[in-house]
């Protein structure tokens, strides 16, 4: 932690005086944790520090949310270890923190998640002892929050948790990530089925299903790599399923840009209502990645029908160096974050959905080890992928049985759904009185709108209250909103804002 201290300017200084604002952070995984590093940082370079006091609301530890927190070792980051880190103008922190630690890989290379959360966990704990030392208390509350009810007469916000207890706050910041897992179609009357997992996550669940079982997978994106890894480890017959068929491509890892792009700098001068705005855009990328690699996309890539071999001809081109477009997609996703606001919302949406080839399947692609790990399971004969999606299913005698649309019955004893999550939706109730952070009440409206300041207002125009929201719940301003190196950006935005002596009206 040496280097944190010294740029946030660690030296002896006068303890607080106990008077200042009472900051709640809803959500400990890697955006609630940002923020309160954020922030602490800032008070300790304030004279009288305005903040007096944050609270960590979440029921598991600091840095242990879904994202990152599982002790599994085979779960992987998807992105390198070199922008990873929770301080935004600190990009080596991670790096720095597995350093210390003795790690010797490169900083393309993917680690364990778990890794991430004790990194996060560690500066949290930082954090918390730097900001006693200056009169500001920084405690996590162990629990969930379910609303968030602002404006009171004292001007105060109170958060409630699902257990009944009550939190004052002058300020909320709002950093829940995705807890809400898809119902794929066909399986709406099977939630809650002993036999049937909602989700992969955490691994456990699948460690405990009983030796050689048969299991469908439905989905085909990361999270069914990571089932069906984990599935096969175990000695599990694996089948994957999807409506697309399609897997991930295979890319060393998300990493950081090797060189500007100038192609990518001109799509911030592009009209947004520009009825060829997409062809633009296009005429961007593709420049942006023949400055890498003169040879075009279509060889870059794999074009075979089958899924298995598609993986296996674009890991050889990974192994081979023939994958440039990988080196484009963190400067192209941040370059469509900052598009994203200019655009009206269906604009926005019909944009991402033009892209959805490219944005959608390689901003995804997996890591080539997980690549190679994935092939490996296909050619053991663990694991297959089926070449349709069920037409029907049903549960008897202690077996699924799928019917595939020709009629052909397969029979599973286990399936794993592992289609992904609905991104958080915060609702007001009917009154305007109270924000809503998981299922809605009756006649609640959702909030389908930020601003640039990430702050909650009721309706548009409206003054904005003192709740923020920072991570996967800006998807209602921006694509790509879980983006680590975008996420940590918002907590420096937002604990800026809230470190100031007067918070704006």
């Amino acid at each position: 932690m040496g280097r944190i201290a010294e740029s946030a300017g660690e030296k002896a200084r006068k303890p607080g005086h106990g008077a200042g604002r009472d900051v709640v952070v809803i959500g400990a995984g890697v955006a609630g944790t940002s923020v309160v590093l954020h922030l602490v940082r800032a008070l300790l370079d304030s004279e009288r520090p305005p903040v007096r006091s944050v609270r960590l609301v979440d029921p598991h530890p600091a840095g242990w949310g879904l994202a990152f927190g599982d002790t599994d070792p085979l779960l992987l980051c998807n992105t390198a270890v070199e922008i990873n880190s929770l301080l935004a103008d600190r990009p080596g922190d991670f790096v720095d923190y597995l350093r210390e630690r003795g790690w010797t890989g490169g900083e393309k290379d993917c680690v364990a998640r778990a890794r991430m959360a004790e990194y996060g966990h560690d500066r949290y704990a930082w954090a918390r002892e730097q900001a006693a030392a200056r009169g500001v208390a920084v405690d996590q509350v162990h629990g969930t929050a379910e609303s968030v009810h602002v404006g009171g007469a004292d001007g105060a916000q109170r958060v409630r948790l699902a257990d009944g207890r009550e939190l004052r706050a002058d300020e909320v910041v709002v950093c829940t990530g995705v807890h809400r897992p898809r119902i794929p179609d066909g399986f709406a009357v099977f939630e809650g089925h002993p036999h049937y997992l909602d989700s992969p996550y955490p691994a456990d669940r699948i460690r405990r299903l009983p030796p050689d079982s048969r299991v469908l997978v439905l989905g085909s994106h990361l999270s069914a790599v990571d089932a069906a890894l984990l599935l096969c480890r175990d000695g599990h017959r694996t089948t994957l399923t999807s409506p697309s068929g399609l897997l991930p491509p295979a890319r060393v890892s998300l990493s950081m840009a090797v060189r500007d792009f100038p192609p990518l700098e001109r799509i911030s001068l592009l009209d947004p209502d520009d009825p060829l705005l997409e062809e633009r855009l296009t005429r961007c990328v593709v420049e942006s990645v023949r400055l890498l690699d003169r040879r075009p996309l279509r060889l870059q890539t794999s074009r075979a029908a089958d899924p298995v071999r598609r993986l296996r001809e674009e890991t050889k081109l990974v192994e081979e160096g023939a994958c440039s477009w990988a080196d484009v997609m963190v400067p192209l996703i941040e370059t469509v974050i900052a598009l994203a606001p200019s655009l009206r919302p269906a604009r926005r949406r019909a944009l991402m959905a033009r892209f959805s080839w490219f944005t959608g399947r390689y901003a995804t692609a997996m890591t080539v080890v997980n690549a190679r790990r994935l092939l490996a399971c296909f050619e053991s004969g663990a694991l297959r992928m089926a070449d349709s999606y069920p037409s029907g299913v049903s549960f008897a005698r202690g077996v699924w049985r799928v019917e595939r649309p020709d009629g052909h019955v397969d029979c599973f004893d286990y399936v794993v759904n592992a289609t992904g999550y609905h991104p958080p939706v915060l609702h007001w109730d009917r009154e305007g009185s109270a924000l809503h952070l998981g299922d809605p009440p009756a006649r609640a409206t959702a909030v389908d709108h930020l601003e640039g300041d990430l702050r909650v207002r009721r309706a548009g125009g409206a003054a904005p209250e003192r709740v923020w929201v920072v991570g996967v719940g800006t998807h209602v301003r921006i694509p790509f909103a879980n983006h680590l190196r975008n996420v940590v950006r918002q907590a420096r935005q937002v604990a800026r804002e809230l470190s100031g002596a007067e918070i704006p009206v």
